[in-house]
This record gives structure tokens, sequence and C-alpha cells, in this order.
């Protein structure tokens, strides 16, 4: 089953059932893949930002009408905490996301892995995220915004290692955590004009399919800072060929792109 948070400021957070990963990596905390129901991880690109800006940023593939899931494997050896955005709205409560830390957010124990399969509905309900048009997001269709239409963001936090606090023999004890008593989360036309603005829709992420999902909360004190955070702007095909992120259009002949080489006639052959 998933754990749920307290923060410090007693907001709820949520933690999925996980199962151990053991997956290193040097500086970083996170991996993220977003899956199809085939476990098959959608195609993503890595980009730099022309300015500088905090996080990892990859263009990725969406494929209207598929149902995804994000998958988060904690590489470290600390409790951690995700707050996930979807086109902008958390996707516990569904409110606009600043990727705060009093925000809620799924924790994930050390070297382990949950997915993420949808909006949280209830303490044991979700409903799967799915790739479609702008219009019939989620995002827009229930609260008109389409600030960050088609981005999918993590921040990711450290919890806090508990504080050393001296008593009367000099030395130093170390505060225990407070005890998690909360519950916990499982992963498991009107004109041709309009028809045509429809067909050129940008990519969002739509309310699907209720799914059982039982979570269950627990407390949880996340650093200030953000550990690290990682942003996806998935897009359709079209849209990616049109912004050159992947090779597209008709193939040249005389410059092929795989390794095939021109076949020798049977009177060369020895």
């Amino acid at each position: 089953m998933a754990r749920i948070a307290f923060l410090t400021a007693l907001l709820i957070s949520l933690v999925i059932p996980a199962w151990a990963w053991a997956h290193g990596g040097r500086g970083d905390v996170v991996d993220v893949r977003i899956l199809s129901d085939s476990r098959e991880e959608f195609s993503k690109y890595r980009t730099y930002p022309q300015r500088h800006q905090e996080g990892k940023f990859f263009y990725m593939e969406a494929v209207k009408g598929q149902k995804y899931s994000v998958q988060v494997t904690n590489k470290s050896k600390r409790r951690i905490g995700v707050v996930i955005a979807v086109d902008g709205r958390n996707i516990i409560d569904g409110k606009k996301s600043d990727l705060k830390r009093n925000e809620r957010m799924y924790i994930i124990g050390p070297y382990e892995a949950n997915t993420f399969e949808g909006w949280r509905t209830g303490i044991d309900r979700t409903n799967r995220f799915t790739f479609t048009e702008q219009s019939n997001s989620y995002a827009e269709k229930v609260f008109a915004d389409a600030s960050a239409m088609g981005t999918i963001v993590l921040a990711v936090y450290r919890e806090k290692l508990p504080e050393a606090v001296p008593y009367s023999g000099g030395a130093f004890r170390m505060k225990e955590a407070p005890a998690g008593d909360a519950p916990c989360a499982s992963s498991k036309g009107r004109s041709a004009d309009r028809l045509e603005q429809k067909k050129n829709e940008k990519a969002g992420t739509g309310f699907g399919e209720s799914t059982y999902s039982p979570a269950y909360m627990v407390h949880f004190d996340p650093e200030n800072a953000i550990a690290e955070k990682i942003v996806l702007k998935y897009e359709w095909q079209s849209e990616l060929c049109r912004k050159g992120i992947i090779p597209c259009g008709p193939k040249n002949r005389f410059w092929p792109d795989d390794s095939e080489f021109a076949p020798i006639p049977e009177d060369f052959r020895g």
C-alpha cells in the first residue's frame, strides 16, 4: 500500500506501495519514466533551455488516446517526497501547483520505485492519466487552466534528517522522528475552422477511468530546498517533427539512414 505523508504544516502527502529497486546514481536522486499500460516507456529527448533554469528538461512523444503512468525510482538511501504536477495541477488534490514543499506529495522509501497512474480522487481511488486534446484535458475542462499545458513536472524533496539534541550527560542523542499514524496509497462541427482547430490542438492529459489505488498517510518533514526537478514537455509526433526534435519527412535516397551496403551482382561473387 502507498503511504500518505503528514507535512509539518499538517498537509497530507501520499505514498504508493513500492518495490525495491537497486539502482544507483551519482548526483541524481530519482529516475523518472512515463510508461504505457504495456510497460513500454514513451520516447523522451533531453533538451537544454536557452536560458539557465534549474532542473532536467525533456521533450516526450504523446500518443493520442493512450493511458500512461508516471514511474519514479528513488536512487537514494533516504526517504523522499515528490510533488507531481500534470498540466500544472497537483495530481493528488488537483490544485494549481508551484512545486512547493507545503503541497501534497507522494512519499517513496530508499531505493524503491512507485508508479502513479492518475488523478487521486479518494483515499483508495485514482482516475487514469490519458493523452488527449487540450480542450478535453482535466486542467482546461475543470479549471480553465492552460498555463502549463502539456507538461509533467516533478519536484523532489529529501526528508529532513533527525536533529541531534544535547542531554544532561553532555553527549548527544537523536531526536525521534514522529510516528506515522495515518493512511497510505497503493500504486499499483460548428464550422470547418473549428474542426481544423481541434485537429491542430496541442496535447493535454484527460481524466480517465477510475481505478482502485489505496493510500495511507505518514508523517514527512521535507527539506526546504528542492533536491531535484524533472520537467517533461509532451507533444504529438507532428509537433516534435515541426520543432526538429525528431527526424521526420521523406528519406534522402542518396543518404540512407541505415548501414546497408550495395548488393554484389552474382557474376562478381567468387
